[in-house]
């Protein structure tokens, strides 16, 4: 199984890269953000949880989002492999997938991390919010901070999945295409290593 777990800031460009990697390699895409909103459209009482953190711009706590994400796992059984799209943001939620994918007898195959500039982020997601509704990517200050968030807090996992060997690093900054492409050669450069074992 694949299971890659897509890494960069808010306003990478996750979810473009993440769409084409799917149809590429077959897999299955979690998205936290997706899972959230899903959430909050039916009211579950998750959703319900995690909107109230969402608003202010702040993290959905650990054992709100773990509980969602299990739940959409399992609902995938004969996957060919999945890429976590905003998740783990932080190095107790990287523990808690590995310590949920081994109960899976699976694991976190490596990392891909889309580096982006904080000024370009912000960019980014400002335009964004002109065309997705979304009101927090219409407030500049709200941007800032999750971008702030995302230094403060995520930006420690690079060094937990380099300890693993688990991390590659890519540019996002530059056509689609070539972002694209510079993370298939990522992907199929860790499966000839894993073949060649």
């Amino acid at each position: 199984m694949l299971n890659i777990v897509l890494f960069g800031p808010p306003g990478a460009g996750k979810g473009t890269q993440a769409e084409k990697l799917i149809e590429k390699f077959g897999l299955i895409h979690l998205s936290t953000g997706d899972i959230f909103r899903k959430h909050k459209t039916f009211g579950t009482e998750l959703g319900l949880l995690a909107k109230n953190y969402m608003d202010m711009g702040q993290l959905v706590p650990d054992e709100i989002t773990i509980k969602m994400l299990e739940q959409e796992f399992d609902k995938q059984p004969l996957a060919n492999g999945f890429i976590f799209d905003g998740f783990p943001r932080t190095t107790v939620q990287a523990q808690a997938l590995d310590a949920f994918l081994q109960g899976r007898k699976t694991s976190v195959a490596m990392t891909l991390a889309l580096e982006v500039d904080e000024a370009e982020l912000t960019r980014r997601i400002l335009h964004r919010g002109k065309h997705s509704g979304r009101a927090d990517d219409q407030d500049e200050t709200i941007v800032r901070k999750r971008v702030s968030e995302y230094n403060t807090k995520t930006a420690p996992l690079k060094n937990f999945y380099k300890d693993q060997g688990k991390l590659q690093a890519v540019q996002g900054v530059g056509a689609i295409e070539e972002i694209f492409n510079a993370l298939c050669d990522a992907i199929k450069n860790k499966l000839a290593e894993k073949e060649s074992r």
